[in-house]
């Protein structure tokens, strides 16, 4: 079962006339997004909906950024940022600017995003009886998706002291439009935000179906549940939504490929993927593989280097080196090297550690015991396996295994890890370090004078 984001130029078309273009003169807050398509049948709700699939998959969120975010701000001295932007360069050395247009755009597309959700939840009466709850379900799953990729980039952790008033994002929950909520609105705590997270992808996970050909699915809709209950420590429900995500995903045909890089560079989904951004010569946009390839295979001059740190960290013996090759002067990984190859958001192998770490912390066997995850990761890899584990074992294992995929930052903080200055190594930056998330971009502060700035940066 395919589990792509599909995009032909006729989609692309109609995103034109959904999703109005945000006019850089027009200081009105990203919240406040004109509609120029009425939400009055079944088919314009749908092309909506189609319209918000293919915000997610724009280079400003899952299109590749969001992943690079995470492996810059906790490069930890394992990764050196070579290339000509400055953006991601102001992640890494943890001096971003209020006018990051990075980190405006993601914000930008995000409230887009979320606001084609918004419209179709509210018109989903006008939606045929037998699709309301699919269509419903994908619009809470991409509302769900995008507030949690916000939450974890312009909050502090949730594992900091004060989540119920540490200060994350706004949130909205119905249409932008006209004069109706017009964007001007406060930033709610990182607990809401959180709250509204789960309540949007456990209803969504309700209300999809098993199978839903190129878009959200139960077993999508659980994997995400389970990366968001890891982020706050509820170990438990991590446990019991990866193992549900699990056991649909391998009744629907998934299992880890026999060799770790058949997992990637991919044109079509492998059995591994549990949810990808299809990209294509006709749809290219992968940020990923524009900084982290290099002239030969499409990308630019090779901007993401890898350091001897990193290397370092691998057993004798790994199969996952086989990734690191030397290209235009430095070492690359391979994850991301062919042009027209998806965007890897969730993979089986993400699910088994997931499990495997919240079964260890709660002292259960839910769905398998640690081991049997742990060691089915390690085989594939050509590791001997283990015959006990320890927590630092098992978080290690998480950290080679996902390498480069956008998991490196959001890991170190919800385990209260430290981030190693790239220019410094004395210099550490501590878990909930101000310096290792987002300003509120200066835009925002501008349109919209309820917003608070992030401590750390000027208003």
């Amino acid at each position: 079962m395919s589990s792509k984001v599909l995009h032909t130029p006729i989609l692309l078309f109609f995103i034109f006339f959904i999703v109005s273009c945000d006019d850089q003169l027009d200081l009105k807050p990203s919240q406040e997004i004109d509609e120029l398509t009425a939400l009055d049948s079944d088919a314009n709700i749908k092309r909506v909906l189609i319209g918000a699939y293919a915000n997610i998959r724009k280079s400003d969120l899952w299109g590749g950024r969001v992943l690079l975010y995470s492996e810059m701000l906790a490069a930890n001295n394992e990764l050196r940022w070579e290339g000509t932007f400055v953006q991601p360069r102001e992640m890494l050395n943890k001096s971003i600017l209020t006018n990051n247009s990075f980190v405006t755009d993601t914000w930008t597309t995000a409230y887009s995003t979320i606001n084609l959700a918004n419209n179709i939840i509210e018109a989903i009466d006008k939606v045929k009886t037998e699709d309301q709850d699919r269509v419903k379900g994908e619009a809470l799953f991409i509302r769900g998706v995008v507030y949690f990729e916000l939450v974890k980039l312009y909050g502090l952790p949730y594992v900091s002291e004060n989540p119920s008033t540490n200060l994350a994002v706004p949130l909205i929950l119905s249409p932008s439009r006209g004069g109706q909520n017009n964007g001007v609105v406060e930033r709610h705590s990182v607990e809401n935000v959180y709250q509204q997270i789960i309540k949007d992808l456990t209803e969504a996970e309700q209300l999809l179906p098993e199978s839903n050909n190129i878009f959200a699915s139960q077993y999508i809709a659980s994997a995400m549940l389970s990366r968001v209950y890891l982020q706050i420590e509820d170990y438990t429900s991590a446990r019991d939504a990866a193992n549900r995500s699990i056991n649909l995903a391998l009744a629907y045909g998934k299992k880890l490929m026999d060799q770790y890089m058949n997992a990637f560079n991919n044109e079509s989904d492998s059995q591994e993927d549990i949810f990808t951004i299809q990209v294509s010569a006709q749809d290219p946009v992968n940020a990923m593989h524009l900084f982290y390839s290099t002239p030969e295979f499409g990308g630019r001059d090779g901007d993401v280097g890898i350091s001897g740190n990193h290397l370092a960290l691998y057993e004798d013996g790994d199969d996952r080196l086989g990734q690191y090759e030397e290209r235009a002067g430095a070492i690359r990984t391979n994850k991301w090297r062919d042009q027209n190859a998806n965007v890897k958001i969730i993979r089986l192998a993400e699910l088994f550690l997931t499990r495997a770490e919240a079964n260890f912390r709660e002292g259960t066997s839910i769905g398998a015991t640690v081991l049997e995850d742990i060691n089915r990761i390690r085989r594939r890899v050509l590791l001997p396996e283990k015959t006990s584990v320890t927590l630092e074992e098992i978080l290690k294992e998480r950290k080679l295994e996902l390498a480069h995929e956008g998991h490196n930052l959001h890991d170190i903080k919800r385990t209260r890890g430290i981030v190693v200055d790239n220019n410094d190594s004395n210099f550490k930056y501590s878990f909930d370090d101000p310096k290792l998330i987002f300003p509120i971009p200066q835009r925002e502060l501008l349109a919209n004078s309820k917003l608070i700035q992030n401590p750390g940066y000027l208003e």
